[in-house]
């Protein structure tokens, strides 16, 4: 899936969470940051600090893959 906003990253990041079974409370702890930042970063909050939504993400077992649009 292509990501061109915030929002687009945390539909994938709610998916995946639900698909494993994991409430969000659950995902935070996992990932040693508040809920506060596992909703926002879900509902697409432009304000998210990239290392934690990095860490968010490979906890959940996703890669994030960067390439020249067009390629």
């Amino acid at each position: 899936m292509n990501v061109y906003a915030c929002k687009d990253i945390g539909k994938i990041v709610a998916a995946e969470r639900k698909k494993q079974g994991l409430t969000q409370t659950q995902l935070a702890g996992f990932c040693n940051v508040g809920i506060t930042f596992i909703s926002n970063l879900e509902n697409g909050k432009g304000t998210a600090e990239i290392d934690k939504v990095l860490n968010v993400v490979l906890m959940l077992g996703l890669d994030i893959s960067i390439t020249r649009r067009g390629e």
